[in-house]
């Protein structure tokens, strides 16, 4: 990242911040966000960019000086989908890219939905305990 912002407010002030190959990057998986989960909320939290739906956290992406990374916030989630991430590089709840070979499109509507189902799972248990 060339010189990113310390304290982004938004996710538009983030993205300004980096590269172009890593805003493209980032970019593309935002907008995926958008199409998948429509209601999701932008944010930043802890200096990254992140969506929450429904008042749960359910993403979050960032850039680093050479890779850029999606952060499904589960580390079932990327577990699950063990065979289709094999070509990244992945940690307990990281996925990381180069931006020269970003994450396929159809890929991340599937971690977000694993994750939108989770989240929506997560809620219902709070609700029952009440």
């Amino acid at each position: 990242m060339d010189s990113i912002k310390r304290d982004p407010k938004t996710i538009d002030e983030y993205l300004a911040s980096l590269k172009a190959d890593h805003r493209d990057a980032l970019q593309r998986i935002r907008q995926t966000i958008h199409a998948v989960a429509p209601k999701t909320e932008e944010c930043i939290s802890y200096g990254i960019p992140a969506f929450r739906l429904n008042g749960r956290s359910l993403v979050f992406f960032g850039a680093w000086a050479n890779h850029c990374a999606f952060y499904p916030g589960s580390s079932t989630t990327l577990k699950k989908f063990g065979n289709e991430l094999r070509d990244f590089q992945t940690s307990k709840g990281t996925l990381r890219f180069s931006p020269d070979k970003p994450v396929p499109v159809a890929l991340v509507k599937k971690l977000l939905k694993a994750r939108i189902a989770e989240n929506n799972a997560g809620a219902n248990k709070n609700r029952r305990k009440s």
